[in-house]
Order: C-alpha cells, then structure tokens, then sequence
C-alpha cells in the first residue's frame, strides 16, 4: 500500500491511498441547483457563484477535481420567470436527471395552488432522491418545504427562513425546526436559512470538499464571512406581523406611548376595559403568548430601533425602553436575541452613518455650470 500527498497550499495537504492500476482523472462533482421560483435570484445565483469561484482556486492549485454547476428547472419548461425582470433559460430541467448528483439543491418553494399539478412530476423526481443517488440534498430557505413534501426531511433537524420557521412546523409536525442557525447539518441532508444563507452552506461545503484554506480563498474573493457571527434569530422581527391580530398592534401602539411605566396585567387589562383573566385568555388565544411576553419584545423592538438609529447611550436606551437599568437589557439581548446590545449595534447600526458618511450621502457630486 502506498500514499500520494498533494500540496494545495503551504496550510492544506491530503494524504491519498493510491491503488496501482486505479490512477484516472479525478472527476468534477455534479451540482444541481433547483430554481423553484424566481422571486429571489441569490436562492440559486448566490449557491452557484460560491461554487464556481471554487473552481477558479482550484485551477489555480492544479486540482483537477472541482464542481460542474448546472442551474436547473423543476419543470419541463426549462425557463424560469425571476421578480426582477428577467428570465432564466436553463439547460437542463431536474425531472430529466437520471445520473447520480453529487449536491442537489432547492432554492425555494413553489406555494401556489394553481401551481400544484405542474410540479407533481419535480416532487416524484424528488421523492426518489437518496443518499444511493445523491451524496447530499439541501434546501435554501422556503426549499425545505420542498424537500418536506417530498419526504426527504421526516424527523430530521431543520432550518428554515425565520420568518417562516412556525408555518414549516405547523405543517410538518414531525420536524425539529430551529431557525437561530444560518444552516444545520443532519446525516446527508441540508437545510440553510433566509436568501443568503445559501451562501454560507454552499462555503461550508467547499470546506468540506476541499479543506478551509480554499473556502476561505473564495469567502474572501466574495467578500463575505467564512463563517457569519451571530444567529437568523438577530435578523427577525420579535412581534406579530401586523395582520395577525388587531388586538396586538393596538396593544402595541399603547405600550409605545408608555414605554416607561410599569405595564403589569392589571394596567393593560384596566385600558382595554377587560378583566385581567378574561384579558389573558383572549390575548393569549389570538397571540399565542402572553401580555408580559408581549411587553417585553414591544421594549426590545424599540431598543434595536434606537441601537440602530441613534448615538444615544446603552444607559439611555434601557430607560427610555422601561428595563430599569443595563444589566437588564443585557439580559434580555441575550435571551431573546443571542448577542449583546453593544455587539448588536456594532453589527445592525446604519452603515452610511459608521462609515462617516453622514445624511448627505452622496458627498460627491459635481455641479456643472450651464456654461461648461
């Protein structure tokens, strides 16, 4: 028995058993991205250019193995209609695929009803994907209702798009649905978080493929993070959204006005003129949560708000917001947010403004005369 070792750089070397008789030209691994909608072009270009940007790095090292991406269409018509005011003409349409894949990926979801009997050849394709046929099958955001319904993801840990993470569960028991991650890892299936996400499971890929110091090559060419600091969970609004429930946005609208007070059950039952056990029930029963739940994310809205928009002091913002003091905004950042309101800042504050640029954005324009 011998061994082969390749140097891709000075920091990444891989030792291979080489089998006399057995020496061929390695080959490219088979990416299929599904563009099931093309409401969100980086679903599928943001996947796709992590990819072939790996391909350049590779070249650049002499590794004959790399990725052959191909963008591919659920449906038998091969055009994809996108919201930004283009067609997609791709080359292949997935339920033609009969070859084995080495990463199969679904950008999104088709969710409309009239929509249904086209797409019940893709999810019968689909359904017949297996780790036999697929070394891995990963999903971007609202595509994990994809591979849901094809039965791909029972019992599996999953993420999803924060903003859609209680509908997936709703709908699929049987998931473990937790959406603070970018993207989770269960056995040879994948699921990543909102739009950009797929960017950081297709990186994590590569790094699987190829070791860290070619993902970090192309997470720096992209000019994005390697690994992104924080959770989806900083990205998401606390409340309900403003059609859920009247009930709320017009407790949401008072609390505002009385940020500062003390706003236990008896106060805001006393001004919704209810009791405050009939209040609970009802609240609760519309909401899914409870008045002092509530309160508390109406406060922490307000606070990100301020952490963006404002210099005002962590001091400051903790008052103004009805925490009483810093160490209990901290503790709250933390519980429901995962980070801290000074790291918060640091990361969600208005970019124009950190960069100096101030309200005057652009600074340089040039003013001609009539007569230049």
């Amino acid at each position: 028995m011998s061994f082969e070792t390749t140097y891709y750089s000075p920091n990444f070397v891989v030792m291979k058993e080489v089998v006399p008789g057995s020496r061929k030209r390695s080959e490219r691994k088979k990416i299929v991205i599904v563009a099931m909608t093309g409401r969100m072009l980086m679903d599928f270009v943001g996947p796709a250019d992590v990819f072939t940007t790996a391909n350049i790095f590779l070249r650049h090292l002499d590794i004959s193995e790399g990725y052959d991406v191909q963008i591919a269409s659920p449906t038998a018509e091969k055009k994809v209609t996108t919201g930004a005011g283009a067609d997609i003409l791709c080359q292949i349409s997935a339920i033609n695929i009969r070859s084995r894949i080495d990463t199969l990926i679904i950008s999104n979801y088709e969710s409309h009803e009239s929509s249904a009997e086209l797409f019940d050849p893709f999810y019968s394709w689909l359904s017949g994907r297996n780790e036999k046929n697929t070394r891995r099958i990963a999903s971007v955001c609202a595509g994990a209702f994809a591979l849901a319904k094809a039965g791909l993801i029972n019992n599996r840990k999953v993420t999803t798009h924060w903003g859609l993470n209680e509908k997936l569960q709703k709908s699929y028991p049987q998931l473990s649905v937790d959406t603070n991650p970018f993207f989770v890892k269960d056995g040879h299936i994948y699921t990543s978080g909102g739009v950009s996400s797929g960017i950081d499971l297709a990186l994590a890929m590569v790094e699987e493929d190829f070791g860290k110091e070619v993902a970090i090559q192309v997470a720096r060419e992209l000019v994005v993070y390697l690994y992104r600091p924080g959770y989806q969970s900083q990205f998401a609004s606390l409340l309900p959204s403003p059609e859920s429930s009247g009930l709320s946005q017009k407790l949401r609208i008072w609390v505002m006005a009385h940020m500062q007070e003390t706003l236990d059950v008896r106060r805001i039952a006393e001004h919704m003129n209810m009791s405050p056990r009939n209040f609970t029930r009802v609240f609760h029963k519309q909401t899914g949560s409870s008045p002092a739940k509530f309160v508390e994310k109406v406060r922490v809205e307000q606070a990100r708000k301020l952490l963006e928009d404002t210099d005002n002091s962590l001091e400051n913002i903790a008052e103004m917001c009805g925490f009483g003091g810093l160490s209990s905004l901290r503790r709250t950042f933390l519980r429901l947010l995962m980070t801290t309101p000074s790291d918060y800042r640091r990361v969600f504050r208005k970019a124009l403004r950190d960069a100096g640029l101030g309200e005057h954005y652009p600074l340089n324009i040039i003013h001609h005369s009539e007569t230049d």
